[in-house]
């Protein structure tokens, strides 16, 4: 299962996101958790995943100022997504806050992982995104080939 496309929601007054039915079935099914992202969004993980990165992560050495670093941005803002019978999530006020979300969003899909975004940040990121010159030269590199 991919997570493809991209979804303008509500947020309800407590806080709650309606997530895309596309995303849903596969989300409950498999289990995901919400955490901080890296761009100042926010990521829904299915629970595999998740538990992929603790796994890796704690195989990295307490010594490892950067990967304490990471545990702490990761583990510290992650929250179990449950759905309720509407298919929303609660998305807690520290992630909200975080990733500047008030009351709507963008839900978007991002291969094997969904991101949450602010309209705002979102926007600034399709702008980035709509530079051909930028994009052939950050992309270069990911030997992108079809046929």
């Amino acid at each position: 299962m991919f997570f493809l496309g991209q979804y303008n929601h509500n947020l309800d007054e407590k806080g709650r996101l309606t997530i895309p039915a596309r995303f849903r079935d596969t989300l409950t099914l498999e289990g995901a958790y919400i955490m901080q992202g890296f761009d100042s969004n926010l990521l829904i993980l299915i629970e595999a995943t998740f538990d992929q990165i603790y796994e890796r992560l704690n195989q990295a050495s307490l010594t490892d100022a950067n990967a304490r670093l990471l545990r702490r941005l990761l583990f510290s803002t992650a929250s179990r997504a449950d759905f309720d019978k509407a298919g929303r999530i609660l998305i807690p006020q520290y992630l909200r806050e975080t990733a500047g979300i008030n009351s709507e969003a963008v839900v978007v899909g991002a291969g094997k992982y969904v991101e949450i975004w602010s309209l705002e940040r979102w926007a600034g990121q399709l702008e980035l995104l709509q530079d051909p010159e930028a994009n052939a030269s950050r992309f270069e590199p990911y030997s992108i080939l079809f046929g």
